[in-house]
């Protein structure tokens, strides 16, 4: 563990930093202050999401430049929710020896006390860019899609191979570095398989379900009666879209706009793909639509391998059941050059009940059942600890 003395460090976004051994202070326009102690020399700004601020930073007894994520849950139960998810995944990925592909936490900064536990500071590797950012500064090369849809579909094997969902797969959850290394991360709306269906009592899988409508598979819009893995292999063919073009394959303003790019391109539904509609007001949305025919991908894409074209095909069907798996992909042409079945390692499955706090939200047992759930990490269990004080 880092040491706990609190120092308030300040991050900048674009000025000098003055450098001590003590933590340092930066000035900036916009002061983010951390409180991570004397070892870690605060440097950037380098991310900041709706419930996290991520900086750059210098280990200071290693030399190691490290990412430290600072987020401030508690304020807000699901905030509180998927920071647990996250951590409790990325312990476990980690531990099955799997986390080639998705970003490590190295460290969790302890606080001294529980009364200061305000805030939540993991250490994680240093990733310099995302795909979001990539792929609005520059054009990526067929090569370099290959790559980092290659390294993506590695992290959803181990993933999937757990019975686990990322559910949230986009560009910017696609870490990088100047090595072209990719790293998959935020895990926090992440769920076991087994316990991700929004039938009959309608646990919550959707019900925080805000992730960017652009890579969400139709299903998820149309609310079918199982989510499956294959929710995940449509983002993935998603990104590779928007690897080959430079711009989103089906950027809806709305639920209903979004539907409407999604049939625009696949087509209107076949009777089978009608009927696996599981909910009578989506079927009725969908019959009260216009007749649309299907458009291939080689006109929306006639300058891409042809090998992308048709893992473009086999990864945006409209029928989950005929969409590839992770391990298909893996194996599709398009990936020939680094696929490698014993260089891609699994997990194993993951017992249900991992996740079961998912299923307890609305009951005062439900922050109990945390604390009996990891007491064997001091990090995981103090945060628990403060959840149920909450």
């Amino acid at each position: 563990m880092p040491d706990t003395t609190q120092t308030q460090t300040e991050a900048k976004s674009a000025s000098k930093t003055k450098h001590s051994h003590a933590a340092s202070t930066v000035a900036a326009p916009r002061k983010v202050r951390f409180n991570v102690g004397t070892q870690y020399q605060v440097l950037d700004v380098v991310g900041e999401g709706a419930y996290g601020i991520v900086c750059s930073a210098v280990h200071r007894p290693s030399g190691r430049k490290v990412a430290i994520k600072k987020i401030a849950p508690f304020d807000h139960s699901m905030f509180c929710l998927r920071t647990l998810r996250e951590l409790k995944l990325l312990k476990f990925l980690s531990e099955a020896g799997v986390s080639e592909n998705i970003i490590s936490v190295l460290d969790i900064i302890k606080p001294p006390s529980l009364d200061a536990f305000k805030e939540v500071y993991l250490i994680q590797e240093l990733m310099e860019t995302d795909m979001h950012r990539v792929i609005r500064t520059q054009d990526l090369s067929d090569d370099h899609a290959q790559y980092f849809i290659y390294q993506t579909l590695r992290a959803l094997k181990a993933l999937h191979s757990a019975d686990v969902i990322h559910r949230d797969l986009k560009p910017s959850n696609l870490l990088l570095n100047a090595n072209c290394d990719l790293k998959v991360c935020d895990f926090g709306l992440a769920r076991s398989v087994k316990t991700a269906e929004p039938s009959g009592t309608e646990t919550g899988f959707m019900t925080e379900y805000v992730a960017t409508r652009w890579y969400r598979a139709p299903e998820i819009m149309l609310t079918f009666k199982q989510y499956t893995k294959a929710i995940d292999v449509w983002s993935v063919g998603c990104i590779l879209a928007e690897m080959l073009s430079g711009k989103p394959l089906f950027p809806g303003r709305d639920y209903h706009h979004q539907l409407t790019l999604i049939l625009d391109v696949l087509g209107t539904p076949t009777l089978d793909e009608f009927y696996a509609i599981t909910t009578r007001r989506s079927r009725d949305y969908i019959r009260a639509l216009p007749f649309r025919k299907k458009r291939p991908f080689s006109q929306i894409f006639p300058n891409a391998n042809p090998l992308a074209v048709d893992f473009l095909a086999k990864t945006l069907t409209f029928d989950p059941k005929k969409r590839i798996t992770v391990e298909d992909a893996l194996a599709h042409p398009y990936l020939e050059a680094y696929h490698d079945p014993d260089d891609e390692p699994v997990a194993p499955p993951l017992d249900p009940e991992f996740f079961e706090f998912d299923l307890h939200k609305d009951d005062i047992s439900y922050h109990i059942l945390l604390i009996a759930y990891s007491p064997y990490d001091s990090y995981i269990h103090c945060y628990l600890v403060h959840c149920k004080r909450k």
